[in-house]
C-alpha cells in the first residue's frame, strides 16, 4: 500500500532515493523493483528493518539495474554526506517524532539542490476522530504524539528553503476502518465488522478492483486518511 505517488517523483535512471523512517519497507522496496535506482531505507527499529529485508529477499533478482540498502539510524542524525540523494520520502513519520524540525533539517542537508521531497502525515480531522474514540490509539509506545496542521507543516518546510509543488490525499477507505478499530479498541480482535472490513482492504490491495479503486479516488479529497505534499529543494537553500 503506497502513500506516495511515484509519478510525481520523476525518477531517472541512477537516482539515489532515501526513505526516511522506511518501516517495513513498502516504499523503498517498490521503488527499487520498478525503477533503476539506488534505494536506501533508514529506520530506528531493527525489527522493522529485518522485516523489510525479508520482504525484499524474494525479489532481489527482479531488477538487476537497481540497488537496495537498509540501515538502522536516528532520523535526526542521518549518517550521509551533504547533497547525497536525488529524491527523499518521509511517509507517516513526523507525527511520531518530538523534534520533527530536526528531521526536516537533516533531510534538507542530504538532499541535492533541485531534489524532490515527498512528505506524508495523517490528515488532521480523521486523526482527531481516532484520538477522541480511543486514547490508547495514540498512547501506545511509538505512537502518534501530535496532530499536524498541514498548512503549518507546509510553511515549516518552505521556511527551510523548499518550494511547494503538489498536495493530494490518500487512503480514504482506511479512515472508517481506523475509526472502527478505535471505537472497539479493547475488543477489536473479536469484532466481525472489523474483520470483514479488513478483508475488503486486503482484497482492494491485492486485486485492485475497479470499484474500490474508483471509490477511493473519489473519496480521497474528502475522506483521505493521509495528506501528501511534494517539495523541491531550491538552489538558494544551500
Amino acid at each position: 500500500m503506497l502513500t506516495i505517488n511515484y509519478r510525481l517523483l520523476n525518477f531517472n535512471d541512477g537516482d539515489k532515493l532515501l526513505d526516511v523512517g522506511c518501516g517495513e519497507g513498502r516504499h523503498v522496496i517498490h521503488a527499487c523493483l520498478e525503477h533503476n535506482i539506488l534505494g536506501v531505507g533508514v529506520d530506528l527499529s531493527l525489527r522493522d528493518l529485518t522485516i523489510a529485508r525479508e520482504r525484499f529477499a524474494p525479489f532481489a533478482q527482479y531488477n538487476s539495474h537497481s540497488q537496495f540498502n537498509l540501515q538502522q539510524t536516528d532520523a535526526t542524525k542521518l549518517p550521509f554526506t551533504d547533497n547525497s540523494f536525488d529524491k527523499i520520502i518521509c511517509s507517516e513519520v513526523l507525527e511520531h517524532i518530538e523534534n520533527y524540525t530536526c528531521v526536516l533539517q537533516e533531510i534538507k542537508r542530504v538532499l541535492k539542490p533541485n531534489g524532490i521531497l515527498a512528505v506524508s502525515v495523517p490528515r488532521a480531522w480523521p486523526e482527531k476522530i481516532c484520538w477522541k474514540l480511543s486514547a490508547a490509539y495514540h498512547q501506545v509506545e511509538g505512537g502518534h504524539i501530535r496532530i499536524f496542521n498541514v498548512q503549518h507543516l507546509r510553511e515549516d518546510i518552505k521556511f527551510l528553503g523548499f518550494e511547494f509543488t503538489h498536495r493530494y490525499w490518500a487512503h480514504a477507505l482506511h479512515s472508517p476502518f481506523w475509526w472502527l478499530k478505535c471505537l472497539c479498541w479493547n475488543r477489536q480482535d473479536n469484532s466481525w465488522l472489523i474483520k470483514l472490513y479488513h478483508r475488503v482492504l486486503v482484497w482492494d490491495l491485492m486485486q485492485k478492483p475497479w470499484i474500490t479503486q474508483t471509490l477511493e479516488k473519489l473519496l480521497n479529497p474528502v475522506l483521505g486518511k493521509s495528506v501528501v505534499m511534494h517539495f523541491r529543494k531550491t538552489e538558494t537553500s544551500l
